[in-house]
């Protein structure tokens, strides 16, 4: 089989590329460039795709003997994923941007590119698991590593995509890949994961945000509309944050304030007590299912965040949107969000999240 194999300069595809070779397959190594101003080093361990990522995806591919190519889609990540989650923080919502890459990026436009160029299938570094059933047919389940598990982020990809992808490393946990980098001798094999937004090398999402849309002050409010603080920009804050909320620390009465509700309509963020984050209905739309659409009222987990808590609950398909009714509260559950199910480790979809509420 013909195999793009997606090299960011990690260590997690430098593994999985050589993988594939043994297994096989026909690969070339495909390194990514998102970024329009690629730094000539990295800045820590975040962010990804400088020039130095790229040189060191070559040295692997050099190494277990590949071709290896860079394509450029930079226009088409700052379209699709940066300027979304631009977006979608101007309009109160909280995006995982990691989720519209494998959607729009990995799984989309370079599938698409690998697919047009004679390629059979992309592999990638992801820590999940592909299923293959009896009658052909593949699912997506959670990575044997939990800690590392990354099912969360391809819970965007439909059957067709499934049916093209490989994820090797998925039965492997994350120190055993390091030794078996180190064994191939590989100069990655100690080089530190890039964690967070990749766009967002220093972390500072709220000042890298102000600096594309400006300050916009705005009101800091209590559950009953009283105002109690001011903000620089409501696209600053998050549903369950708790940190610089800007408020006065007499004003909390012994209680720790969250953000509850991010009004950009108004450019207003409300505050309140623990007690008012819990909710119990998801409403999601922009379904995306790993196979076929659950029939009727099915049982699964549910899961929020990246490395969440899976809860359980029971959902239902309609339309475009998704119903979840989780058995007990969850806090801090922020439209934009995205919610994956799970049937035990298989992943049966997502929904980005549209309104979280609590049943009365």
């Amino acid at each position: 089989m013909r195999v793009v194999a997606a090299m960011s300069g990690g260590v997690d595809s430098a593994v999985a590329a050589s993988r594939m070779v043994e297994a096989g397959h026909d690969v070339v190594g495909v390194h990514l460039a998102l970024s329009q101003s690629a730094a000539t080093l990295r800045e820590s361990a975040r962010g990804c795709c400088t020039i130095e990522d790229a040189g060191d995806a070559r040295r692997v591919a050099d190494r277990i003997g590949i071709p290896f190519y860079v394509w450029d889609m930079a226009t088409r990540f700052r379209e699709d994923v940066v300027d979304d989650f631009v977006a979608e923080y101007a309009a109160g919502r909280t995006p995982n941007p990691c989720l519209r890459c494998n959607e729009r990026i990995k799984f989309a436009a370079l599938l698409d590119k690998a697919v047009a160029l004679g390629f059979d299938a992309v592999a990638t570094g992801h820590y999940a698991q592909i299923v293959e059933r009896p009658d052909g047919t593949r699912e997506l389940h959670r990575a044997v590593d939990s800690a590392k598990d990354q099912s969360y982020v391809l819970g965007v990809l439909d059957a067709q995509q499934l049916a093209r992808s490989f994820f090797p490393l998925g039965d492997t946990t994350k120190p055993d890949i390091r030794r078996e980098a180190q064994e191939r001798g590989f100069y990655v094999a100690s080089k530190p994961d890039s964690h967070d937004i990749c766009f967002i090398a220093d972390g500072d999402t709220r000042g890298w945000l102000e600096s594309r849309l400006g300050e916009q002050p705005g009101d800091v409010v209590d559950e009953h509309g009283d105002v109690v603080g001011r903000h620089s920009g409501s696209y600053g804050f998050t549903v369950g944050q708790r940190r610089g909320l800007g408020i006065a620390r007499e004003r909390q009465d012994g209680q720790p304030r969250y953000v509850t509700g991010v009004d950009a309509a108004t450019n207003t963020v409300t505050i309140g007590t623990a007690d008012l984050l819990g909710v119990d209905r998801i409403r999601g739309d922009h379904a995306r299912w790993c196979g076929p659409a659950p029939a009727g009222r099915v049982r699964v987990g549910a899961q929020v965040r990246a490395h969440g808590e899976e809860l359980p609950a029971t959902a239902w398909a309609d339309g475009d949107d998704v119903h979840v009714e989780l058995d007990e509260r969850l806090r801090g559950v922020a439209p934009g969000q995205s919610v994956v199910l799970y049937e035990g480790t298989r992943v049966v979809g997502s929904a980005t999240i549209a309104e979280a509420t609590l049943a009365r």
